[in-house]
């Protein structure tokens, strides 16, 4: 696209939530479905007629508080919808997710959860998943469903079945077939895709405590059998095991990861008496992570993984040939992802994306060999221009390279003394990877250098790169992440009295704790909805099913109290900024609290922006772009930078916003949220079903 460097409301265009959150394609090709956001926490169906270009708004939900997750089409009329809310009952904010089927045009929608009844006894946070698409079979899905019993006294007509089952589900009308008995303790179903559940994964709890065990046990039938066989067993916590992931039915197998050489491979594994395991693929570098899978069959067609780059080995050399075609028809879009297809894969829906554009969607007709773009990801960034990612290797303190990501202001190929952000990921169990970030793109556009490390403790690069985690290792991960600022300066990239550190999540927990370990290498502390205090994290984690398994991902030791900010913030000199939502559930508001609690006694110069009704994400636009145009605020005047026209105000205040918000958008934004989809008042509390 062409680039200018004019944007007249940077933190705005980065903050947006992208226009598509969730797009599929219809059976016959000729028409899509994408989720986008509507006013504040808003999200909207839409449906495009391909052909004509006329575009429909089906129906929405206002965030207050059901939210529109993703919608697939099951035939060309009808599509089943996952919708999901945050609810504060009996003092708890408890996540609920919940299938509805609805028509293209938004009539007659249907939940297709269990039928709710004034005797159950509970309610549980997900009515379950659908596992098969049926493709063969119209208006019908195979759903892993979430039994509730009841509790009615002198009757015969009690529920009694309670865990998860399977029905056939016809989405028109609601009515259902068993094919699977509800069992208490089985977590998930997985199919061939062609209406045959293969496997079946139980996770047990340990005792009498009712929380969730680490291990998970596996399952399988052979074809045309219904008797459940011993299959294998994955850990949460140590990655040992064999973790199946979809089934082949051509070839009566199972795909799944399990450690090669420390790091994790794709295998696959026979569904019959010999249970014959053969290694698929493997790198020696990197974790193996995801298997390709196309059309409503979900064919696995290749395997993907990320080095420095994400890469797609296509075990379909068809496929193979059409990736390097599209590559060719698309230079500057590198990273290509099919999203969707017909049946016959004669139709395809592609995202092609790079570090500088934030993504195109395509549809590719084989029949006539036409590619044709059809919306992209970002509008308000269209024509702006962005700035490169490069890899990089920094050494630690102990020689060990890190592998990491800089971004540097559009232009400055060779930058010199300038101001720099390091910016490590959330997780810790996780990674970043070249391509798109609206975070590092902002600043870098308001002039800053950027290094997002992968540093050690970060997912993807094996076991001895994962250590103990980044929690229970913090010092060296922290230490990793320091290292790339010395890097930065040492390089002279960067200027070091004009030297910050932006982090959200366990980055906002390990920009903290930098000021911590290394005091006054970094000006500035910026840190969004952060893990503040590991003990304070331990006991919130008691009210969640999988508690236990977290509390044991934390640890135990010295590590709890020296790894914890909140526990050492006299040792932090710089000023420190945080934000936070007050209905996250990833992170709980207290630790920002606390930490804001305990710098302010240690007489440290720091302020806490607190967000009404927001998530762990921040999602709503105009929050985002507060916290954007606010941290550069903040740095600017920490690091005493010069203002300039869109940091000399800080505008975006709440009361501002819930004014903007008022009376908008059109006529389009009162349609109802989806009907059948309410949850009980004051009926869950930290002890509710949950498989989710």
């Amino acid at each position: 696209m062409a680039q200018s460097n004019s944007l007249s409301d940077p933190a705005a265009a980065f903050g947006a939530r992208q226009s598509v959150s969730d797009i599929a394609l219809s059976p016959d090709g000729g028409s899509i479905a994408y989720v986008a956001p509507g006013v504040g926490q808003e999200t909207r169906l839409y449906v495009t007629d391909l052909s004509t270009g006329d575009t429909r708004l089906a129906t929405g939900a206002d965030g207050d508080p059901w939210e529109i997750n993703w919608c697939e089409f099951d035939s060309n009329t009808r599509l089943v919808c996952t919708i999901s809310a945050l609810v504060e009952t009996t003092g708890y904010i408890i996540p609920f997710s919940r299938r509805v089927a609805v028509n293209r045009d938004g009539s007659d929608p249907l939940a297709l959860g269990q039928r709710q009844s004034a005797y159950q006894l509970g309610f549980s946070t997900s009515d379950g998943r659908i596992i098969d698409w049926l493709p063969d079979a119209a208006d019908e899905v195979l759903m892993a469903r979430v039994f509730i019993p009841e509790g009615r006294a002198a009757t015969r007509m009690n529920r009694t079945e309670e865990g998860l089952g399977v029905v056939r589900v016809n989405i028109r009308t609601g009515e259902d077939d068993r094919v699977e008995n509800p069992r208490d303790s089985v977590g998930n179903y997985m199919t061939d895709g062609h209406g045959n559940v293969r496997i079946m994964a139980s996770q047990g709890r340990r005792g009498a405590t009712g929380y969730a065990d680490d291990t998970v046990r596996f399952y399988y039938r052979r074809s045309g059998e219904n008797e459940w066989l011993d299959l294998d067993s994955y850990n949460t916590s140590t990655r040992g095991g064999f973790l199946p992931v979809a089934v082949d039915r051509d070839l009566n197998a199972a795909y799944g990861y399990s450690r090669h050489n420390g790091r994790m491979a794709l295998y696959r594994v026979t569904l019959d008496a010999g249970l014959e395991r053969e290694l698929v693929y493997a790198n020696d570098e990197v974790d193996v992570d995801g298997l390709v899978r196309i059309g409503p069959y979900d064919r696995v067609i290749g395997v993907s993984f990320a080095d420095d780059y994400r890469q797609i080995e296509y075990f379909d050399p068809d496929y193979a040939a059409l990736s390097q075609a599209l590559s060719q028809a698309l230079p500057n879009l590198p990273s290509l992802t099919i999203v969707d297809s017909t049946a016959d894969e004669q139709i395809l829906l592609i995202l092609a994306s790079s570090d500088t554009d934030p993504g195109r969607y395509y549809v590719f007709r084989r029949a006539d060999n036409a590619l044709n773009e059809i919306m992209v990801v970002r509008p308000e960034l269209e024509g702006a221009a962005l700035a490169e990612v490069r890899p990089v290797r920094y050494p630690a303190a102990d020689g060990t390279m890190v592998p990491g990501y800089l971004t540097l202001p559009p232009g400055q190929d060779n930058p010199r003394g300038i101001p720099a952000i390091v910016m490590p990921h959330g997780g810790p169990s996780a990674r970043d990877e070249w391509g798109f970030d609206w975070l590092s793109q902002y600043f870098a556009n308001r002039g800053y250098a950027v290094l997002q490390p992968n540093y050690r403790g970060s997912e993807g690069y094996g076991d001895e790169w994962f250590v103990e985690n980044g929690f229970q290792s913090w010092e060296l991960a922290v230490g990793d992440i320091t290292a790339g600022g010395r890097w930065l300066v040492s390089e002279g990239i960067a200027d070091p009295a004009h030297l910050a550190i932006f982090g959200w999540s366990y980055g906002g927990y390990a920009a903290l704790q930098s000021g911590v370990l290394d005091p006054g290498l970094f000006r500035a502390i910026v840190a969004v909805a952060p893990v503040t205090d590991l003990q304070l994290l331990k006991t919130q984690a008691r009210l969640w099913y999988s508690g236990a398994n977290t509390r044991e991902f934390i640890g135990e030791g010295p590590h709890i109290r020296q790894g914890s900010p909140a526990q050492n913030a006299e040792r932090i000199e710089v000023p420190v900024l945080m934000f936070h939502g007050d209905r996250d559930i990833n992170v709980d508001i207290d630790q920002a609290r606390r930490m804001q609690s305990r710098l302010e006694s240690a007489g440290r110069e720091t302020r806490l922006i607190e967000f009404d009704g927001l998530d762990h994400s921040l999602r709503e636009s105009d929050a985002r772009a507060e916290m954007l145009e606010r941290s550069d605020y903040f740095l600017r005047t920490a690091m005493g930078l010069p203002m300039d026209g869109s940091t000399d105000r800080v505008r975006y205040q709440a009361e501002e916003r819930a004014g903007s918000n008022a009376g908008s958008d059109s006529e389009e934004a009162e349609r109802p949220v989806f009907p059948g989809a309410a949850v009980p008042e004051d009926s869950v509390g930290p002890g509710a079903v949950t498989d989710e």
